[in-house]
């Protein structure tokens, strides 16, 4: 691997008369020279300068005015603002043999710009195409179920892979989020089917529930208007005062069947 800050060589003697010819004839042609010679780099900016090849000073230029030599200088200016990414949909199989599309949003920022520079072609392209991978490859370890609870722990730890691989290229990932994550339709109405059953299955068991609790309290109940025989007639008032408060209704008064055995007993005697 390279590293910009092992490379100790100087430019030679070679290289020495040439940036002294290009100061010569920054001097001779002054000041029209000096125009373009002075190069602005932003706030936000940092620019790399390469002197017959090789970075001056193994350190970024900026921000504000630089000079740059004719014919020996030339420079790249690196942005050091937050960059967010979206990662196109990767279509991952899980560990449990499911088929989902996951996309998300990348957001890394260069810390580095000689870095940035020397040691990766195109380090935004880089960086996506790490961060897909690396998508991949986490995700693909996860069931499904895993998948949709757990996606901050999931993000946290394709954040923390991705910025140990891309220290060396001068790029500080600071978060990674998981957007979006699709399945199957088929997969879609299997999983409602078993939450709708497991739901049914909550329902039975708490009603089941409710009505042990009612029978018990039933029976207490009865325990305690048997030991009041006056209690029973009060309890048949209280459900009419009920039953009456609603419109268009039948009431129906529930008669003790002892009462109808005393009137045909009197009904025989008086034949």
């Amino acid at each position: 691997e390279f590293f910009i800050a092992e490379r100790r060589e100087g430019i030679g003697v070679c290289g020495w008369i040439l940036v002294s010819l290009s100061f010569l004839l920054v001097l001779v042609t002054f000041p029209i020279s000096i125009w373009a010679c002075i190069k602005v780099v932003r706030e936000y900016e940092r620019a790399v300068v390469f002197r017959l090849g090789r970075i001056l000073s193994k350190k970024a230029k900026g921000p504000g005015m630089i000079l740059v030599l004719p014919c020996t200088d030339t420079f790249i200016k690196v942005d050091l603002r937050m960059v967010a990414c979206k990662i196109p949909p990767q279509e991952i199989l899980t560990r449990d043999a499911v088929t989902a599309q996951v996309d998300g949003v990348v957001s890394y920022r260069i810390h580095s710009a000689v870095s940035a520079v020397a040691n990766v072609t195109d380090v935004h392209s880089a960086t996506l195409l790490l961060a897909q991978t690396t998508l991949r490859n986490l995700l693909g370890t996860q069931s499904l179920a895993q998948l949709l609870a757990g996606r901050e722990e999931i993000a946290h730890s394709i954040q923390a892979t991705l910025d140990s691989a891309t220290e060396q290229w001068g790029v500080k990932v600071a978060s990674v989020e998981i957007r979006d994550i699709r399945i199957p339709v088929a997969m879609q109405r299997a999983m409602a089917a078993e939450a709708e059953a497991a739901r049914e299955t909550k329902a039975k068991v708490v009603a089941a529930e409710g009505e042990k609790n009612a029978s018990k309290a039933l029976q207490k109940a009865s325990m305690v208007l048997a030991e009041s025989p006056a209690a029973l007639p009060l309890r048949y008032l209280q459900t009419l005062t009920a039953v009456a408060a609603q419109n268009n209704s039948t009431i129906v008064f529930p008669l003790p069947i002892n009462m109808f055995g005393s009137l045909r007993a009197e009904k025989y005697r008086g034949i």
